[in-house]
């Protein structure tokens, strides 16, 4: 990459709102960034695709991002982090920057050795975070239900209050010191969670991520000296539906565009 790449755009994608979690952070600590960000709703959830079709559809996306001609990707998906990363990542010119690598650093760091994570089946199958985060005994609970939750913007219906309860309670058999919220989604739940389990304790990846993002950026002498910065996103269906359930955490300004790849 040359000094010119500065003024590309910032790629990220999830399979829904989750990422605007991220993206989010990021846009507080690098505001005059350009990005395009996308949430493939058509395939949405991840966590219960095999490893194959995970990747098939990751390769679509960074091809996406690849003719946007962005300086990086950010893999604001804990699954594809987990599942596709390795795979994809010597493949393309541009930076990419997976959530679960580049958080568990941080993690490792941390002074607790009890560390719980809340995350998709995939990613608890993968091991990810036990594999990445070092020093720290890991417990990895599943919860298949909590991403159809918050996309369907269900949050507070007592059905989806007793799911999210029943998965604390099995967390809680491992007396975790702190839980990390490993889906992009799961923040949209920390008010539901902390009336079970201490929210100071919750930790959410995406501000950790955003400032490890920075840094890089910065250290690679990639850091955008545009003046404002743009937006765009896209999604892959349902764009009003998209439009909704972002409301509670980031409010986007105007109806997602629609692209199928």
């Amino acid at each position: 990459m040359d000094k010119s790449d500065k003024y590309k755009p910032i790629g990220l994608f999830d399979s829904g709102v989750g990422g605007l979690t991220v993206y989010k952070e990021l846009k507080t600590l690098l505001p005059n960034e350009d990005y395009i960000y996308f949430g493939d709703t058509l395939n949405m959830p991840y966590g219960e695709k095999s490893e194959e079709q995970l990747t098939e559809i990751a390769r679509k996306i960074f091809d996406f991002f690849a003719s946007q001609q962005v300086k990086a990707v950010v893999m604001a998906c804990n699954t594809t982090s987990a599942i596709c990363y390795d795979k994809l990542k010597d493949d393309y010119d541009f930076k990419i920057y997976p959530v679960i690598q580049s958080v568990s650093k941080i993690l490792s760091a941390r002074d607790v050795k009890r560390i719980g994570v809340f995350a998709t089946p995939a990613t608890v199958n993968s091991h990810a975070y036990s594999k990445y985060i070092l020093g720290k005994e890991v417990f990895e609970v599943g919860c298949p239900e909590w991403v159809k939750i918050v996309e369907n913007n269900e949050i507070n219906t007592p059905e989806s209050i007793n799911k999210i309860k029943n998965r604390i309670d099995e967390m809680m058999k491992f007396n975790p010191e702190r839980i990390v919220l490993g889906c992009t989604h799961y923040p949209y739940l920390a008010d539901v969670i902390g009336k079970f389990y201490p929210e100071q304790n919750l930790i959410n990846p995406a501000k950790y991520f955003a400032q490890y993002i920075k840094d890089d950026l910065s250290e690679s002498g990639l850091l955008g000296a545009n003046d404002g910065g743009y937006e765009d996103i896209f999604v892959s269906a349902e764009p009003v539906k998209f439009m909704l359930s972002s409301e509670r955490f980031y409010p986007i300004s105007k109806l997602p565009k629609l692209l199928k790849l």
